[in-house]
Formats: structure tokens, sequence, C-alpha cells
């Protein structure tokens, strides 16, 4: 074989070689097994509560003397007897331990009397609420199944990337272990949910009964907890990173509650006008509006003014992330913050107090 052949042979191979690579890596994820292999762990969960009647208003007149009619509607509508009734519900979660502890929103289960957890095969369960994060929309509940139950295994969202595929599994609309899938629209999405607000956001199918329910990436990981959608959108749905459940699922599980850390300020975000006048070049950070008088912060000496730039040696890009931070301190735990002060970058140890629940970590303005 001449020379010149063989170079045509090793081409020709190194094309056919290159296109079936780039064939492979543009092929869909294969979603029929990835489903079959975590429909097990997830869960429809069923819920009733007791609803007490509100007595009905006479709609009509009202007068110092009454009015001929009033007596008639007390009598016949507004002494009538009411009963209670069940008011049911229907969503999703999935199970985190073979021994049955199972992670849902908070609102799937607050405030509910009976709680019917069902598995993939079928088989129902009395649920048990073992700790509810109201603040976060998260809420951990048992079922006793008698035996090891399948896993879901919980992943990394900060790896996740906008544009990757997910796969969402739940309840929609009581249509028991609904497969959706999508990509990861975007991150760190802010939508007034609550103070802790870091939401993933995806184009995949999340619609009412879905919430609780796992998002999963194509590693079968579950990255995100479904919690919220638009009203009237179209594949616009939001879950929780799975990274803020798995620094709480502890404290739900020992104590029933979540403790989070106070630093006792209130902020708003920086500005391009507002970042100028402190001579930044920036609009990274947080600015200190006020602070809370006998609070961590005034004891260690921050002030209103203070921008603050780092906290625990992560910077602080935009405002939410600050009470993100703050909130998953431990108490009493010593942390630097590092403020810009008077022209000059200065670090100021803090020691975190508890957050109480009638307090907010930090109150934000609304950006002027």
């Amino acid at each position: 074989m001449n020379k010149l052949l063989r170079i045509k042979l090793f081409l020709l191979v190194a094309l056919l070689t290159l296109g079936w690579t780039a064939s492979a890596a543009a092929q869909p994820p294969d979603f029929v097994s990835l489903a079959e292999q975590l429909k097990p762990a997830v869960v429809n969960i069923g819920t009733a509560k007791t609803v007490k009647p509100k007595a009905p208003i006479y709609p009509g007149p009202q007068g110092p003397g009454g009015d001929m009619f009033e007596e008639f509607f007390e009598r016949f509508f507004r002494n009538a007897p009411q009963s209670p009734h069940k008011q049911r519900s229907l969503g999703s979660g999935f199970i985190i331990s073979q021994d049955g502890y199972i992670l849902t929103n908070d609102h799937v289960v607050d405030g509910a009397d009976e709680i019917k957890v069902k598995l993939s095969d079928g088989r129902e369960f009395t649920g048990e609420i073992r700790g509810l994060d109201p603040k976060l929309d998260l809420a951990l509940i048992k079922i006793d199944a008698g035996e090891d139950l399948p896993v879901a295994r919980l992943g990394d969202s900060e790896e996740i990337k906008v544009g990757e595929w997910v796969m969402a599994i739940g309840n929609p609309f009581g249509l028991e272990q609904t497969v959706t899938v999508g990509i990861v629209s975007a991150k760190g999405r802010v939508i007034g949910a609550g103070p802790y607000d870091d939401f993933i956001q995806t184009d995949a199918s999340i619609n009412p009964g879905n919430s609780g329910g796992p998002l999963f990436n194509m590693q079968g990981e579950v990255i995100g907890i479904n919690t919220a959608i638009v009203a009237q959108g179209q594949g616009i749905g939001f879950a929780i990173p799975v990274n803020m459940a798995k620094q709480i699922i502890p404290q739900l599980r020992d104590e029933g509650r979540v403790t989070r850390g106070w630093l006792g300020v209130t902020v708003q975000a920086l500005n391009k006008e507002l970042a100028e006048s402190f001579d930044l070049d920036t609009t990274h950070g947080a600015l200190v509006n006020e602070v809370i008088e006998d609070s961590p912060a005034d004891k260690a000496g921050l002030k209103r003014g203070d921008i603050i730039v780092e906290y625990d040696g992560k910077q602080v890009d935009e405002l939410n992330d600050l009470p993100r931070l703050v909130a998953a301190t431990p108490v009493d735990e010593t942390v630097k913050v590092k403020v810009f002060r008077d022209g000059k970058e200065r670090t100021i140890n803090v020691k975190i107090g508890r957050l109480d629940d009638g307090e907010v970590a930090l109150a934000a303005d609304d950006e002027e």
C-alpha cells in the first residue's frame, strides 16, 4: 500500500470517528432508562385538613332598629349548624433515606390532619410530619414501610448549568408518576416567595400537584425541589436548589425546626448612582441602611453606610446573597465580614446570633 493511499485511509477513519462522536454527543439522554431508575423514589402525597366554616354575614341593610328580613336570615342561616369539612389536596415528594424520610414542600403538608403517602408500586402509608421550615417552604415527613426503600440521591445544585437537561417527576393534577423533561432556564431567580429566594428556573412542565417533587439532572441526582409556577405561564417553573435543603435536613430531622443565624441589619442594593457616591467602581455588595440596636452587627461595630462586600470569605455579588449566607451560619459562630467604609476596605469579626421566629435575618429595602 503506497503512502498516499495510507494517508487517505487514515483521514477516512478519522472523519468517520469524528462523525460518530459528534452524532453520539448530539443524541439526547436516555430518558426512558432514567425515568425507570428514578420513579421508585418519588412518592405521591395526599393530605386532608379540617376547615371550620365561617358564619355567613347577613347581606341586607343594617340599622339601629334592624330589618324585617334580618330575623329571618338569623334564624335560618346564621344560626344553622355549620359542620367542619375536610379539605383535600395532592402533592409530591421523594424518599431521601432507606428508613422512610421524605422531603416535600411545607405548603403541601402544613396544617394537615392526615397525610397519605403512596409509593410507585401502589402501596400506601400514613405519613408523620417530622419537621417544617415555612421560610424555605420545605418539610420532612416519615413513613414506616417495614423495609428499606429506594432513595433519591441528592446532587450538587451549584454545579448545574443553564441549558442542561433536567427531569421532573410528580403528581400534577393528581396524575400519578408523571415524567416531564426540559432544561434549566436560569439560576438564582428571586420571585418574592420568601427571604431566601434563590430558585432554579426550568421549562420542564410543572403544574399544581408537582409541588415537593424532585428535579433531577441527567446523572439521576436531585438538584431541586419543585415548588412554584407562574400563573398562566408556559414553561416557567421554579425549584428550590437542593444544596439549600441539604443544609437544613439534619435540623428538621433532629429538632423539627430550623435555627438560623442573625446579623441584625437592614440593607439595600447598590445601583450605579449610589456606587459612584461611595467612590465604588462596582455595584456588587449590600449597603447597610440600619443597624439594629444590640444586634450582633451593632456589637461588632458595623455602621449605617457600610457596604458589605464579603461575608465569611464569600463575595456578596448581589443583595440576596447576604440573607442566605447569614441564615446558613451556625449560631454563636464568629465570621469575618468585609465592608467598604470611608473609601477603604476593612474586616470586622461578628459573632452571629440566633434568628427568632418573629425576626427576619435581613430586611432588604427596595432598590431606589
